[in-house]
């Protein structure tokens, strides 16, 4: 008994508040129902937290722009506006620098007066009409180094030259000279025509043309008469300074030149006639003849014969000259001192330029006793003594051109 109480209870350590087993547990009571259902109290670890948004599962999260990327295509995007831009304004400056009309290779007289600005000089080629752009032609001068280099003087400029050609030439310092031809058998209005074609204005070409000159080539010449017949058949060459003025100054010597080598003022006073007579006579010669010349001799001596028996010259030439000149029909019956088929003697005054060939046929005719001649279908110069002869070579040669008034 007493060793039974010395013996230890087994104990088993339960946690505080445990139930032992085999107890019912007691049933905690249930909240009885409310009208208001009470606010609960949370506690810290139930307080409201931010609502975090919910992604799908199969939506990746955006990702964040790249800011260095999109500096990469914003530069591109500049660089590319500049190159088309540059490119648009790169034709433009080159399609400024094209010929003003590459088709048109007439010459134009440019003075560029001495002090003259580049501004002065680009707007005068612009006003001439031999550039397209003052402004394009100034920046042009001076990214190539040449805007000082721009020189005063005469210039000969074409509409077909491009702004750097002009460019080049205002910048050589070289001496523009031109070749100028007048042909034998033209007539004043055909020479006034050469004048403007080689870049002279019209004022300029008829203040020339209407002027008296002293020479002693215009001697027996009436004062009234204009200067048909003078303008001697030849290519010359001038610097582009010349005048008009000058330039028949220099045709005019270049005539007499020929008169005085070939002693003509004598030889024409052994035929009769005077010097402007002479040339009177050469200049109808120079229209009737083949285009070789070699007829000519012989024509004046049939022009010689009709003379000296008081026969009109009869030749076409001289009344189609004064219809021409004074805008009426050519017409055989023309009433006008320059018609030879109505009136005997020379006409009033030559009707052309004669070449040199024509003026020593005046000096020096062929010998015969042939009255008539035509030039045939086959350009030959046919002659004949009577108007027999004659009526037979038109018959037999001239079926088409003697059909021509």
């Amino acid at each position: 008994m007493d060793e039974f109480r010395r013996r230890p209870l087994n104990r088993i350590a339960r946690p505080q508040g445990a139930t032992p087993s085999g107890v019912p547990q007691p049933q905690a009571p249930r909240p009885v129902a409310s009208a208001k259902p009470s606010t609960p109290v949370l506690s810290d670890s139930a307080a409201p937290q931010p609502i975090t948004p919910q992604t799908s599962a199969s939506t990746p999260p955006p990702k964040k722009k790249s800011w260095k990327k999109i500096t990469l295509w914003s530069l591109a995007g500049l660089v590319l506006a500049f190159l088309i831009t540059a490119g648009g304004i790169l034709l433009w400056y080159n399609a400024q620098l094209a010929p003003v009309d590459a088709s048109n290779t007439d010459k134009k007289v440019v003075v560029i007066e001495s002090g003259s600005t580049p501004t002065q000089i680009a707007q005068t080629l612009k006003d001439e009409e031999l550039i397209k752009n003052t402004t394009v032609f100034l920046w042009y001068t001076r990214l190539n180094g040449v805007q000082n280099n721009l020189q005063a003087g005469t210039y000969r400029l074409s509409p077909s030259e491009s702004t750097p050609q002009i460019a080049e030439h205002l910048s050589s310092g070289k001496v523009d000279t031109f070749n100028i031809t007048f042909l034998p058998g033209a007539t004043l209005a055909d020479n006034r025509k050469v004048l403007i074609a080689a870049g002279y204005g019209d004022a300029e070409v008829d203040a020339a043309l209407s002027k008296s000159y002293d020479s002693p080539l215009f001697e027996g010449k009436p004062a009234s008469a204009d200067l048909e017949g003078y303008i001697y058949g030849e290519t010359y060459s001038f610097g582009t300074d010349t005048s008009v003025e000058a330039i028949l100054e220099h045709v005019f010597e270049e005539f007499y030149s020929v008169i005085e080598e070939n002693g003509l003022v004598a030889k024409y006073q052994a035929q009769g006639l005077s010097l402007y007579e002479g040339i009177t006579l050469a200049s109808i010669i120079q229209r009737e003849a083949s285009q070789k010349g070699d007829d000519m001799p012989q024509i004046a001596q049939v022009f010689y014969s009709r003379l000296e028996l008081g026969m009109p010259l009869g030749s076409d030439v001289t009344y189609q000259y004064i219809a021409d000149k004074t805008g009426v029909a050519r017409d055989p019956g023309l009433d006008s001192p320059y018609n030879t088929r109505r009136y005997a003697g020379l006409p009033p005054g030559p009707i052309a330029t004669p070449g040199e060939k024509a003026l020593l046929a005046v000096a020096a005719p062929a010998q015969g006793n042939y009255l008539y001649f035509l030039s045939g279908d086959d350009n030959v110069t046919y002659f004949g003594r009577t108007l027999d002869e004659h009526e037979a070579n038109i018959v037999s040669h001239c079926q088409e051109k003697c059909k021509i008034i």
